[in-house]
Formats: C-alpha cells, sequence, structure tokens
C-alpha cells in the first residue's frame, strides 16, 4: 500500500504479551503453554504479563494472581525479571531507533515513531513498517503488532486492533471510516467505566459519539468532552516527542538513626507517597507502576515492584501499593530501617478521561490539597496521621491570608520531608488495589487553612468579625467531605 507523498506517517509499535513473550523465548519449554509472569500462583501479588494462551482462559494484567490460577489451573506461574526485560527493551528500541530520529517511548514495549517524510530512505511507512517487524522477530526472536496512520491516537488503537503479530495501515484519507464502526471502549483513556457512562446516553460507537450534541455530551462527561468528540472524528495534533522524558518519578529518605518504630515507618510513607503523587498531577503523569525501596543495615537494600489496576496520581494509591509491598514483601519493621523511598514509573502517555470512581474521588481531594498549597505554601495542608504525629513543621506564622508562608508565584509546591531525616527526590530519565491504612483527610498544622477542621478563629483579634475563606480553601473542605 503506497501512503500519499507528504502526509503525515506515525507508526505505533507495541510488543506482544512483552514479558510473557521473553520468557516463553528463553525457555523454549515453556512456547504454547499459558504463562503468567507475576509470581507464585498463591502469592498475594498481580499479574504482571500473561501470554496469549493465558489470556484465552480470561487471564489478564494486574488481576490477583490467585484469580489467574482459578481460571487458568494449568498455567505456569514465573516470576517477574526486570532486568531480563529491559535487557531486551533495549534491543528492540536500538532497531526503532535506526528507522527514525522521532521515537517516543510509551513504556519498555511500545513507542510511536513519525516517518514522515520517509519515502526516499525507507520505502515508505508502509515498507518501514514491514521492515520494522521482520528486524524484530530476526534480531529479538519476538513478536510486535504496528499501526500506521497519519496520527498517534490511530496508529495506537490500529496496533491493536488485530493482535497479536498484525499490521493495520489507515491512510489519511481511510480515518473516517475506520473510526466511525468501532465501539467507543475502544477509545484511547475510556475503558469500560467511560463506555458505560456514555452508552447510557445512546453512545455506543464513534461515529455516535462524534456526531454528539456538544452540549448533552458536556453534561455526562464534564470537561472532556470537546476531546473525546475531537478523537472520535481523528483529529490529534501530538508531535511523536523523542525519548528524552522522566522514566520515573520518585523520593527517598534516609534516617539519621535507624527506625524500627512501625509507626514512624508508616508515617515516612505517607509523606514519601504525598510527594511523589504532588510531582504527577503536577506534571499530568499518571503511573501504573508503583516501586518501594528500603535499605536495611548495613546497607541491604530491597526493591520491590506493584502494578496498580489503573493508572494512578493519586497519594493514597500510592501510598497503598507502597504499605503493601512494605508489609508483605520485605520484612518491614522487624528489622531497622536506614532508608525509605517511593518511585512511580510506567507512565500513561495519556491521561486517564475516566478514572475509576475511587482514584477520581481520591484526585479531586488531591486537587484541593495542592490547589492550597500552591496559594498558602507547602506546610499549609498535611496528611493527618502525619500532623498529629509532628512528622511536619509547624507552618510559619506571616501576615498573609491563612497566616502560612506562601509559595512563589506558579510554583507547585511539595510536602515536607519527615522531620530529622535527610531527603532526596529522583526524576530518572529512563497488585490488586490496596486499601491504604491512613486516613485520607486533611489537617492543619499550626497557623495554615484547614480542610476538616472548625472554624474556630484562633487569636482574640479574629472573634470579632468571621473568617473570610479563600475559594481554595472552599474546594479543600468540599471534597474532604
Amino acid at each position: 500500500m503506497e501512503w500519499p507523498a507528504g502526509e503525515r506517517a506515525v507508526l505505533h509499535v507495541d510488543m506482544d504479551a512483552f514479558y510473557a513473550s521473553v520468557e516463553q523465548r528463553d525457555r523454549p519449554e515453556l512456547r504454547g503453554l499459558p504463562v503468567v509472569v507475576g509470581g507464585p500462583k498463591d502469592a498475594r501479588g498481580v499479574v504482571s504479563a500473561a501470554s496469549y494462551e493465558a489470556r484465552a482462559f480470561g487471564v489478564r494484567s494486574a488481576m490477583p494472581l490467585r484469580t489467574a490460577a482459578r481460571l487458568c489451573p494449568r498455567a505456569v506461574f514465573v516470576p517477574v525479571r526486570m532486568d531480563r526485560y529491559l535487557e531486551v527493551s533495549r534491543g528492540v528500541f536500538a532497531i526503532l531507533d535506526r528507522f527514525s530520529p522521532l521515537v517516543e517511548a510509551l513504556s519498555v514495549d511500545e513507542a510511536f515513531l513519525d516517518l514522515t517524510g520517509c519515502e526516499r530512505l525507507l520505502g515508505g511507512p508502509v515498507a518501514a513498517a514491514r521492515a520494522i517487524r521482520d528486524a524484530v522477530r530476526a534480531e529479538c526472536g519476538l513478536t510486535c503488532s504496528v499501526g500506521v496512520a497519519p496520527n498517534k491516537f490511530v496508529a495506537k488503537i490500529a496496533s491493536d486492533l488485530e493482535k497479536p503479530d498484525a499490521l493495520v495501515v489507515v491512510p489519511p484519507g481511510a480515518v473516517t471510516a475506520f473510526l466511525a464502526p468501532l465501539p467507543v471502549e475502544r477509545m484511547w483513556g475510556v475503558g469500560p467505566r467511560g463506555g458505560g457512562t456514555l452508552r447510557a446516553i445512546g453512545i455506543r460507537t464513534f461515529a455516535d459519539l462524534a456526531a454528539a450534541d456538544p452540549a448533552r455530551l458536556r453534561r455526562a462527561v464534564g470537561a472532556h468532552a470537546g476531546a473525546l468528540a475531537a478523537l472520535a472524528r481523528g483529529s490529534d495534533a501530538r508531535p511523536v516527542v523523542p525519548d528524552s522524558s522522566r522514566k520515573s518519578v520518585g523520593a527517598e529518605t534516609t534516617f539519621p538513626e535507624d527506625v524500627s518504630d512501625p509507626d514512624a515507618l508508616r508515617e515516612t510513607l505517607v509523606l514519601l507517597a504525598d510527594r511523589v503523587g504532588t510531582r504527577l498531577r503536577r506534571d499530568g503523569l499518571d503511573a501504573r507502576c508503583v516501586t518501594l525501596k528500603v535499605r536495611y543495615a548495613p546497607f541491604r537494600t530491597i526493591t520491590r515492584r506493584a502494578t496498580l489496576e489503573a493508572p494512578a496520581s493519586s497519594t493514597g494509591a500510592l501510598l497503598g501499593a507502597a504499605w503493601r509491598l512494605f508489609r508483605e514483601r520485605t520484612p518491614g519493621a522487624r528489622e531497622p530501617v536506614r532508608l525509605l523511598g517511593i518511585a512511580a514509573s510506567d507512565f500513561l502517555a495519556q491521561p486517564l478521561l475516566f478514572a475509576p470512581r475511587e482514584e477520581a474521588r481520591a484526585r479531586r481531594v488531591d486537587d484541593a490539597v495542592d490547589a492550597v498549597r500552591r496559594r498558602f505554601g507547602t506546610a499549609a495542608l498535611g496528611r493527618g496521621s502525619v500532623v498529629a504525629s509532628g512528622a511536619v513543621g509547624r507552618a510559619k506564622r506571616g501576615s498573609g491570608s491563612g497566616g502560612a508562608r506562601r509559595a512563589p508565584s506558579g510554583a507547585s509546591p511539595e510536602p515536607p520531608c519527615p522531620r530529622n531525616a535527610s531527603s532526596s527526590s529522583s526524576v530518572s530519565s529512563a497488585p490488586s488495589r490496596a486499601s491504604s491504612p491512613f486516613s485520607s483527610s486533611c489537617s492543619v498544622p499550626s497557623g495554615g487553612p484547614t480542610c476538616r477542621a472548625s472554624r474556630r478563629p484562633s487569636s482574640a483579634s479574629s472573634r470579632s468579625r468571621p473568617r473570610r475563606w479563600s475559594a481554595a480553601e472552599r474546594a479543600a473542605r468540599s471534597a474532604g467531605r
């Protein structure tokens, strides 16, 4: 198929069941068998990846391992070998780099390439897509599916449509016809929950969505209405950005003395999750993986990684995953801890338009807290269990409204690190949803605005007139309820 000269051409390359395929390649005896990557079948973790043989039984990523074992009793369960997957991933991306300088990695096993104007060098984007698939098979022993389209959104849908080992081409003039009959759940970022919302108002396909009344759509899905309608028409102007961006966001704390108090360690994890979550929300990122780092004396370091059921940026989701890892997959507080760290990674290239209900509610609370902190400073609001313990320093009294020191205009303040601990944050260039044991309510260091606290004035001079609440504080109170 010839690609129209001068038209934009974007490829989405997606490895097929990557982790499981690497295991089957490295262990030939597993080929043709249902393989589940994640750990022992009776463990409390979740599925990181499943081979297509296992998917035929209903096994899916992020499913509890025990559920996967019930669905597919004869599946072979293997541990995650992340170092090995990263090694193979580097080989795949080395192939992609030969075809274009514009390669945008979405994760270790998928990427966008811009091949606009490659006709003379590569014979056109379709020929290049075939060459990429042949090279990955010959050099890496794996298969990949490729979508070729005029933009990123359509290319990603195309690559997923006929997996595995598929090539789907959508020329510029065929975008509308290609998208129109697809169910709305196929839309990147919608999923089953968002699809249910749209179907409730009679929108079942991309064609229905593209033709929907804007006001009616806005009432159903809110601010995302315009973006959804544009995507349904195949409109996506996002460029392919070479992968120089971050691969993870993390924060860690080294204690001046080894700590074995579970409450103190728990409070530290609260603060670290809060700092990481603040950065993710500031930069519009949703993470699919959470990594916990624990260092015991003398310098014995353990890292544990969990895959979230759904991409998240809320402090509660990060904290729940980290706390579960700490309790269930490390010695916990049974040994003195010298360092704790949390990192979020495997970012979603496009934020979820319909987050799960718990995550959506947690984000509203976090967004309100972030707004207060931007206006009044990092000490204005803190997590209840941390403030009660004194881990967060008291806000400085000042002349500004609310009494807390203001952050610089436009800044995105981060929560403070634990008292008497050295803290560092990282921005790296490369389980079933756990309920958090911590309160999600917000508390206030002395002198700062409140989320659920009483409006009782704190000084005699203020008793003579009611306090005027800012919009950010009212939002925080509303979200806290």
